[in-house]
């Protein structure tokens, strides 16, 4: 299986998509079955208590697990969320940009799971970890 994108046009075909989240993620990475995605936090991801939003936390694995079904099956924008699976495991460093490591675990023809390990940049240690499950849209006359 061949990628549909390069890192630049992923991002740049997600942001034409959704240009509420324009210069908000970079790819750092992207493979064939993984990508590494960055959230550049600011202050509106941020929450009382000096920490980044679970929403905010949930967007940035969701975004990556899109980004790499989308560049293993190509622009097909009505691909969506099905599940998703969550464990928030420790407080993020609220100055610091968060980190995606998320690798396809299943890429079939109508459903695509992926995995994600999220942390904040400059530590090792996990933040939170997400399993998402996407719908493909079926091409028309299949």
């Amino acid at each position: 299986m061949s990628l549909h994108f390069d890192k630049k046009t992923l991002l740049e075909y997600v942001e034409g998509i959704f240009p509420q989240i324009k210069d908000e993620f970079l790819i750092d990475m992207l493979e064939e079955d993984a990508i590494v995605v960055r959230m550049r936090v600011q202050n509106k991801h941020l929450r009382p208590g000096g920490t980044v939003s679970g929403p905010s936390i949930f967007a940035l694995a969701d975004v990556a697990v899109y980004m790499s079904v989308l560049a293993a099956i190509g622009p097909k924008k009505l691909t969506v969320t099905t599940n998703c699976s969550i464990d928030f495991m420790r407080k993020p460093i609220a100055n610091a940009n968060l980190i995606a490591s998320c690798k396809l675990l299943k890429m079939g023809k109508s459903l695509a799971v992926g995995d994600v390990l999220m942390s904040s940049e400059g530590s090792k240690k996990a933040v939170a970890r997400a399993t998402l499950t996407y719908a493909i849209p079926r091409l028309e006359g299949t």
